[in-house]
C-alpha cells in the first residue's frame, strides 16, 4: 500500500534528525583535528585531503548504486567542509572585488557561505591583504580562455611570497535582467565594457543592439544600477542579478559557450601530494643563447608533462610562467629545482581542477 504524503514526511523528518546529529557528532571530531593542528601550526584548509574524501565518497556512492550526481556530492561536503572549517573562527577571504563578481563566486564555491569574505579593488591589494595576514586566502584571477594571462596576478606572485594551494575554474555565463516588464520598455543596458562584445549577437537577435550600452566598472555594479532603474537591464552574473534582487529575463547569452576564467587560492603555507597535482612556477634563466631550450629539455629527459609555458615582463626582466603535472616533492621534479635552483621560484603545488581554460 501506498505511503501517505504525511507518512513520506514523518520518514524525512526522522532522517534530517539523524543528519544533524551525525553532523554535530562530526564537529566535534573537527574541533578535535583543529586542537591539533593549531598545536602543530598546521594550516586549516588542507585541499588534499578535502579532494581524498570526495574521491572516496564519489566512489562509494557508485559502487552502491547511489542517487547522487558527483555535482550533488561536491556540492553538499564543499560546504560541510566549509562549516566545519570556519567552526569557531570564520575564514577571512580576501578576493578581487566587487561583490558578486565571478571572483566572488569562485571564493565561495570552495569557502562556503559561512566565511567572512573581503572584496579588494585590485590584485595587488589582495596579495597585500594576505601578505599582512589581514586575510588567510586570496582569491584572484589567472587566466581567461579569451583574453589569456592576467599579468597583475604574474607580477604579484612574482613580487609577494605567497604560495598556490588551489585553483578554481568558472564557467562564465551572462545574464539578462531587468525590472522592466518588456523587453520593448529597455531603454538602456548597463555593463562591463568587455561583456557587451561577449553578449553581441544575443543583443542583435532580440533588438536590442541599438539601445544605449552604459559601460560601468563591474557586472555586479551595473546589477546594482538596473536595479534603481526599472527602464534599464543589465548584463551581469546570476549571482550578482540575485543579490540586487533584480529579475532575470534570458540565461546564458554569451555568444560563446566555453568561456571560462581559472583563478589561483594563494596563502602561506604549502599542500601536501595528492597524487593528481600540478605545479606552477616562475623562470628567469640566463641570458645566454640556448638556455630556455636547456631548461625544457631537463623536463623532457625527466619525464615531466609541461602542460603551460607564457613568457611574461617583470619589472622590465623577461621570466617565464611555467606549469607541469607533478608535485615539486616528487623525485623526478625535486632532481630539475635542485639543478635550477638559482632559476626558479617555486609558486605552489596544488590539485588539478578536472578542466582547464
Amino acid at each position: 500500500m501506498n505511503k501517505s504524503l504525511e507518512e513520506l514526511r514523518r520518514e524525512i523528518d526522522a532522517i534530517d534528525d539523524k543528519l544533524l546529529e551525525l553532523y554535530n557528532k562530526r564537529l566535534k571530531i573537527v574541533h578535535q583535528v583543529g586542537v591539533l593542528k593549531n598545536s602543530t601550526g598546521a594550516p586549516i584548509y588542507r585541499p588534499e585531503r578535502e579532494q581524498e574524501i570526495l574521491d572516496r565518497l564519489k566512489r562509494i556512492n557508485k559502487e552502491s548504486g547511489g542517487r547522487l550526481t558527483d555535482e550533488a556530492i561536491e556540492a553538499l561536503f564543499l560546504e560541510l567542509f566549509a562549516v566545519a572549517r570556519n567552526y569557531e573562527l570564520p575564514e577571512r577571504v580576501a578576493f578581487l572585488g566587487p561583490e558578486a563578481s565571478f571572483t566572488h563566486q569562485a571564493a565561495e564555491s570552495k569557502f562556503g557561505a559561512m566565511s567572512h569574505y573581503i572584496p579588494i579593488h585590485t590584485i595587488k591589494g589582495v596579495f597585500r591583504e594576505v601578505s599582512r595576514k589581514k586575510a588567510k586566502f586570496g582569491v584572484v584571477p589567472i587566466e581567461n580562455s579569451f583574453n589569456g594571462i592576467v599579468s597583475d596576478t604574474i607580477s604579484c606572485l612574482s613580487e609577494y611570497n605567497l604560495k598556490i594551494v588551489a585553483e578554481v575554474i568558472v564557467e562564465i555565463h551572462h545574464v539578462l535582467a531587468t525590472k522592466a516588464e518588456s523587453i520593448k520598455n529597455i531603454k538602456r543596458i548597463y555593463s562591463k565594457d568587455i561583456a557587451f562584445g561577449q553578449c553581441s549577437q544575443f543583443l542583435e537577435d532580440v533588438g536590442l543592439d541599438m539601445i544605449e550600452q552604459i559601460p560601468v566598472e563591474s557586472t555586479a555594479k551595473a546589477a546594482q544600477l538596473a536595479a534603481n532603474d526599472p527602464s534599464s537591464a543589465a548584463i551581469c552574473s546570476e549571482v550578482a542579478a540575485k543579490l540586487y534582487n533584480l529579475p532575470i529575463m534570458f540565461n546564458n547569452i554569451e555568444d560563446e559557450g566555453n568561456n571560462r576564467t581559472r583563478f589561483f587560492i594563494v596563502s602561506d603555507f604549502e599542500n601536501a601530494p595528492s597524487g593528481n597535482d600540478k605545479t606552477t612556477i616562475l623562470a628567469k634563466l640566463p641570458n645566454r643563447p640556448g638556455s630556455l631550450v636547456d631548461f625544457l629539455n631537463d623536463f623532457k629527459d625527466a619525464q615531466i608533462d609541461l602542460t603551460k609555458i607564457k613568457s611574461h615582463i617583470v619589472g622590465g626582466v623577461s621570466i617565464f610562467f611555467i606549469e607541469f603535472d607533478g608535485h615539486k616533492d616528487d623525485e623526478n621534479i625535486k632532481d630539475i629545482f635542485q639543478k635550477h635552483k638559482e632559476s626558479i621560484k617555486f609558486l605552489g603545488s596544488y590539485i588539478k581542477e578536472a578542466v582547464d581554460v
